[in-house]
C-alpha cells in the first residue's frame, strides 16, 4: 500500500472536529532544521527495544540431535526380507524377462552379454555303416 492510501484512509477513520489543523498554524518542514528533526526522530526510533523479527513467537528450540535421528536414513533390509520371504509366489519368466528388458537402458553397459552357443563336438557325418558301403563299391570287396 502506498503512503497516500494509508493517510486517507486515517483521514476518514478521524474523529470530526479532529481534522487537519487550519493551514496558519501548520509547521512548514522545509531547509535545513527538517533534516535534523528527522534524524532525531530516526535516532529515537533506534533506541528502543525492538522484537527480533528472525524469531517467532511460541517457537521451541529442536534438538539437533533429534532431528538428525529423524532425518537419518533407515536400514529396511530385515524388514524387506521378512516381507518378500513371506511370499512364495514366483513370478511367470516370460513376464520377469519383458520387465527387465523394458528397465534397461540403452547403453552399452547396461546390456546383458551375449550368450555363446556352445558348439558341438565337431563329428562325421558319415556312420561306420557308410564306410563299409563305400569301401564295398569302390574297392569290389565283398
Amino acid at each position: 500500500m502506498s503512503a497516500s492510501l494509508l493517510r486517507r484512509g486515517l483521514e476518514l477513520l478521524e474523529a470530526p472536529g479532529r481534522g487537519k489543523a487550519p493551514p496558519g498554524l501548520r509547521q512548514e518542514r522545509a531547509g535545513p532544521r527538517a533534516a535534523g528533526a528527522a534524524r532525531r526522530r530516526k535516532a529515537a526510533a533506534a533506541a528502543e527495544p525492538r522484537r527480533n523479527k528472525a524469531t517467532v513467537k511460541g517457537r521451541v528450540v529442536k534438538s539437533a540431535i533429534e532431528e538428525y535421528h529423524k532425518k537419518k536414513a533407515v536400514n529396511h533390509l530385515s524388514e524387506n526380507l521378512q516381507y518378500m520371504l513371506k511370499r512364495r509366489l514366483v513370478a511367470n519368466k516370460a513376464i520377469t524377462e519383458q520387465v527387465l528388458v523394458q528397465n534397461r537402458g540403452r547403453k552399452s553397459k547396461d546390456q546383458p552379454p551375449k550368450k555363446v552357443a556352445k558348439k558341438k563336438p565337431q563329428g562325421t557325418v558319415f556312420t561306420e555303416e557308410d564306410f563299409r558301403k563305400f569301401e564295398r563299391e569302390y574297392f569290389g570287396r565283398p
